[in-house]
This record gives C-alpha cells, structure tokens and sequence, in this order.
C-alpha cells in the first residue's frame, strides 16, 4: 500500500500528500481492491473477489478481473474507463491512463483458461484511450501512444502509435546505445 501511495506521489505532480491519494484517487482504490479480490480468487473463492471487484468498478470506474495479475508500483492515471481483462498481465512500474482497454480475443477452439489478454512487461506506458487486444506482448519500457490499437506484439522499448498500431521508433541495439543511455534505460 505505501509502495503505491509513494508511486503515485512521484508520479503525478498533482498529487500533494499521502491523505489526498488515499483519499480522492481511484487508480489507488482500484489497484488496493484488485490486491484483495486477487488473493480471495487465488483463495479458489470465485463469487467474493467478483463481488469485490463489481463494487471497486462502481466506485472507481476502472475494471479489474480478479485473476489479472498486476505488478508493483503500477500507477493508473486519471482510471475511468480502465478494463483489464482475466488473463492480462501488467508488469512493475507500468502506467495506465483513462480509457485504456487490456482486453481478450477469444483463442481458436476457445479453451476455458486459455490465455487471451495482453501481457506489459516492466516500465510500459500507455496513452489514454488505447485498446490492446488478445495475447500479445508489450515489451519492457515500450511506449503505446493515446488511442493506438493494438493487436501485435510491441518490441522492447518501441514507441507505437495508430490504428493499427505501427513502430514509430525502435529501440537502439546495444551496441548504439551510448554509456549515458545505457546507464538512464533510455535507448530511444
């Protein structure tokens, strides 16, 4: 709980004290009721954390399946209209804005509990109002532009953006990377 207060007060300048996130932001609600449904799914309880999770929508607009599983210090950002599906996973330190849809297309055969919601590594962002559909993978510190949608897998630190989504830039290989570069993670 206090790694997510601590993250969102870094960042979003907007946000001026402990109180205040606990208090009046709804990603923080969001991601501390998913943490409760997700232990009581993982519990093999399946009508309590759906519940859990019904009620969490209805206060905080954002909708988190109870067997997502969501990684520390992910910040939601401004959440209404946030959807992340059963099987998505979202990695560390990623972040989410309003509108953002982490949902499923059904895979052939549709097997019950097949994988089919994106997967965000460590440090993706992604911009409002974008749609990332089935089991694809967002690479570590990839960049989704607002309103992309997305349908394929995104290379590790590419920045995309369009519907379809397409590359706007890759990241450097290593052997480009500059030391400076290397040292802050940004190869772009």
């Amino acid at each position: 709980m206090f790694e997510t207060i601590r993250t969102i007060k870094q960042k979003d300048p907007a946000a001026p004290n402990a109180l205040q996130v606990v208090l009046a932001y709804a990603g923080f609600h969001a991601i501390m009721a998913h943490r409760v449904s997700a232990l009581l799914w993982r519990c093999r309880l399946r009508a309590l954390p759906s519940l859990l999770s019904y009620v969490a929508r209805a206060f905080s607009g954002i909708e988190i399946h109870p067997a997502a599983r969501i990684g520390r210090r992910v910040f939601i950002d401004h959440g209404m209209g946030v959807v992340i599906g059963e099987t998505a996973e979202v990695g560390d330190d990623a972040t989410l804005y309003h509108g953002v849809t982490l949902g499923g297309k059904a895979p052939k055969g549709s097997e019950r509990g097949a994988k089919r919601h994106p997967t965000l590594e460590r440090g993706v962002m992604v911009g409002a109002g974008a749609c990332l559909l089935g089991d694809i993978r967002i690479g570590e510190g990839a960049v989704i532009g607002a309103n992309s949608v997305v349908t394929r897998d995104v290379p590790r630190g590419a920045r995309v953006a369009g519907n379809p989504a397409h590359i706007l830039k890759r990241r450097k290989s290593e052997s480009e990377e500059s030391e400076a570069e290397r040292m802050l993670g940004w190869g772009i």
